[in-house]
């Protein structure tokens, strides 16, 4: 499997998630707040650079890969994701400057679960702010996610993840990932363009 042909992969994951994250969300009425920045301003979010391939050939695609690329080579810093697009002074509003292709944290992130190993029960992977936003509607959620209400489990995407390829998996604080990313497909399409010439 070339590397183009991983991040196709990647979407495909990325479409099956997205159609059972919105199942979730309308039957349970548990989304993430309009307008909210909390957690994309956090610049400690680990992310893959598979996950953020097809963000990396989107980018190339519009001829902004080299110079993303460039700006997170010389901005030593980890900072916050560079594709949020911040609406406040302390980040914490905001939104995604691009949404249909953001990275598996950003989707698992408010519309999925893991089971805590001792109690063998699903949690809502969420933050904090939601919880004390609508505690009612969480406890509810909490409550019918192990009994009569689907969610996307968030391990099991991530091993699907894996199963593309394991190796471009490894954790990295979420600008370093997108790097990564363009770094790869940057490469690779130089490679491409040199077969194609020759």
């Amino acid at each position: 499997m070339n590397l183009f042909e991983k991040a196709q992969a990647v979407e495909g994951l990325f479409v099956e998630l997205e159609e059972q994250s919105k199942q979730f969300h309308a039957e349970g009425g548990m989304g993430c707040l309009s307008g909210c920045g909390f957690c994309c301003s956090n610049p400690d979010v680990p992310a893959s650079a598979l996950e953020f391939l097809p963000l990396a050939f989107d980018l190339y695609e519009k001829g902004l890969a080299e110079e993303l690329a460039a700006q997170l080579a010389a901005d030593k810093s980890k900072g916050v994701c560079v594709v949020y697009r911040a609406q406040s002074a302390d980040l914490s509003k905001g939104f995604c400057g691009n949404y249909a292709k953001r990275g598996l944290i950003c989707r698992v992130f408010g519309a999925s679960a893991r089971k805590n190993n001792k109690t063998n029960l699903k949690e809502l992977i969420t933050c904090k702010l939601l919880k004390a936003e609508r505690p009612k509607a969480f406890q509810e959620v909490t409550s019918r996610i192990n009994s009569d209400l689907d969610i996307p489990l968030a391990p099991a995407y991530y091993t699907r993840l894996k199963d593309i390829d394991e190796a471009l998996t490894a954790l990295h604080p979420v600008n370093e990932a997108i790097l990564l990313a363009l770094e790869l497909v940057l490469r690779y399409r130089f490679y491409e363009e040199e077969d194609n010439a020759s």
